[in-house]
């Protein structure tokens, strides 16, 4: 006889807890009500109830990027569906988030009837046919004979392989209480496959040959040292060679900026000063965990030649366009280069040559002047800590983002593969979430991107986020402007400081302030910092047309990009050549 309270619910509360898990993310819906119920009775959880399941994913999303994995509830269809695109960004960003949809009573499968809240159709299928897309794995629960070991499996997939699982449970077997669903025995043994040793071995071997050879090799360290824990090693290597590293855009704050070899932000055209030319200038790059995409590499204009490039990723390594290595780890790879690399600063001194540090803002100390991103983001740069965390959302914050210098501790993070404007505000609650106590979470918002999800900032207020968001607002959609303008690209004005207060209705201490000068934004800073433990929210405004030159130079190089002609067809070549 199973005990009280031993349950399909109440063991996967009691798995998420043993994976360091303390916050959910849910909106709840008939079908996962009872679920909820369940996981309530573990007091080491807390369910945050936020206000739509898009934000609840993004906000999964962003607690997964803080403590390994995030887990988000919703209900059957209406509410996966919802949350679905949330989801497509953690999968292209390895984040570990765990779907756990209620879902219809077991006994209608099969029974040819029609549900509420589906598309009207006898299968119910559908919502688990649009996740697999998006998940590493995915599953229905049916029966509670096999539930505890469903569970089992797909969150060690979802950890295993970094990317979101699924898990659909029918709504009437959360609370049955089951011999099977005792608390878990032991922790669950979730262990990456070791490289082989042999091709380890000669990967090494070829490797040092071609480092030792180099005259001024350069390293550029990108998402995957991060994603898949290899910073130690890497900056191992990096202590042991003496190479210059550069990261690239989508690396930031995975690895210490203080370090003395650390040269900017590897970004083509839009790179930090001199750090293009050096790395392009190599005779050698070693490139560990990169993403080349059309945004990361500035609409494909970087200047990298194959036959120089060493790629090391999480499980093989490419040599100079000739030659592959298989099934070696990262943190392997790196870790045994560090113990036999010859030191070699040569492409350190070439940046110490010729770097020169960027100047302050024209308009600084300025105070009765009309504020500017360059002037807000200088006072931004002061306010941050080893106990700051910054979210910086999709559009200028970017680039403005990428020349802050993160002082040790300091996280940082955005979503870059997938853009989805709006991803940071439900991530800014979640990084919150996972972060309270330790770090505080500053979040770096344009207006268009805050209007698409500015209501969990309700949900920050109500479980006392002390979250400082600077809210941009610069009239519309900057970084689409820069790319290919038009009227779709306005929006109507809000007023930010008095819909955030409309949404705490009193209930709450928090603070905010409309910055129009930087006298205004420098005494909101201030403040902000004398109430460590309050919502802050400062709408900044600033020139419609008012963005980075990195903005405005990668923006015209995607424009060009995505406006490039059909290329013509060979066969249609051949029928106009006659060949």
């Amino acid at each position: 006889m199973a005990a009280k309270n031993q349950n399909l619910g109440t063991y996967l509360a009691a798995r998420l807890v043993q994976l360091g898990v303390t916050d959910y993310f849910c909106v709840p819906g008939d079908f996962n009500l009872v679920l909820l119920d369940q996981l309530l009775l573990d007091k080491r959880l807390r369910m945050i109830n936020c206000c739509n399941e898009l934000n609840a994913a993004y906000a999964a999303d962003g607690y997964g990027r803080a403590r390994g994995i995030g887990v988000v509830v919703v209900t059957f269809t209406v509410g996966g569906l919802s949350a679905i695109n949330a989801v497509a960004g953690a999968f292209s960003d390895d984040i570990p988030l765990v779907v756990i949809s209620g879902g219809p009573n077991s006994n209608d499968f099969g029974s040819e009837r029609v549900l509420h809240h589906t598309i009207g159709r006898t299968d119910f299928g559908q919502q688990l046919e649009c996740f697999k897309q998006f998940c590493c794995f995915s599953t229905v629960i049916k029966s509670v004979e096999n539930a505890c070991s469903k569970i089992d499996e797909a969150l060690a997939k979802g950890l295993l392989e970094r990317k979101p699982v699924y898990i659909e449970i029918c709504c009437n077997l959360p609370a049955i209480e089951h011999y099977s669903c005792g608390p878990p025995r032991s922790n669950m043994n979730i262990v990456a496959q070791p490289s082989n040793s042999k091709n380890l071995a000669d990967a090494v071997d070829a490797l040092i040959h071609v480092l030792d050879s180099a005259v001024k090799p350069v390293v550029v360290a990108g998402r995957g040292v991060g994603k898949f824990k290899a910073q130690e090693a890497f900056m191992q290597f990096i202590r042991a060679s003496g190479y210059a590293w550069a990261c690239m855009p989508d690396a930031k704050g995975m690895l210490p900026e203080s370090d003395e070899r650390f040269i900017g932000t590897y970004w083509g055209s839009v790179s930090s000063p001199c750090t293009c030319e050096i790395v392009e200038s190599a005779d050698l790059y070693i490139f560990v965990g990169p993403r080349f995409n059309d945004y990361t590499t500035v609409g494909y204009s970087l200047l990298l030649s194959k036959p120089k490039m060493l790629e090391i990723r999480q499980r093989d390594i490419v040599l100079c366009g000739k030659d592959v290595f298989h099934c070696t780890h990262m943190s392997d790879v790196l870790a045994a280069l560090a113990t036999r690399v010859t030191k070699n600063s040569a492409s350190l001194e070439n940046y110490q040559r010729t770097f020169i540090p960027s100047g302050e803002p024209l308009n600084l100390n300025q105070p009765d002047s009309k504020l500017t991103c360059n002037v807000l983001f200088h006072h931004i740069q002061k306010m941050l800590t080893g106990n700051t965390a910054v979210v910086a959302e999709t559009g200028d914050s970017w680039f403005n983002g990428q020349k802050l210098k993160l002082p040790d501790g300091c996280l940082y993070e955005f979503q870059m593969q997938f853009g989805s404007i709006g991803w940071s505000v439900g991530a800014s609650l979640g990084m919150a979430c996972a972060l309270q106590g330790k770090k505080r979470v500053v979040s770096l918002i344009g207006d268009g991107s805050f209007q698409v999800t500015a209501q969990e900032v309700s949900t920050m207020i109500r479980f006392g986020m002390n979250n400082v968001v600077f809210l941009v607002n610069n009239y519309g959609y900057t970084i689409e402007m820069e790319i290919h303008d038009g009227p779709y690209n306005n929006i109507q004005s809000w007023n930010y400081c008095g819909m955030v207060e409309a949404l705490n209705n009193g209930q709450h201490s928090i603070y905010t302030k409309r910055a129009e000068t930087e006298g205004d934004l420098i005494e909101a800073i201030r403040i902000a910092g004398t109430r460590p433990d309050t919502f802050c929210f400062i709408e900044c405004i600033t020139a419609r047309d008012d963005c980075s030159k990195e903005l405005l130079e990668w923006g015209a190089r995607v424009a060009s990009a995505n406006g490039r002609a059909p290329a013509m067809e060979s066969s249609s070549m051949r029928g106009i050549g006659g060949a």
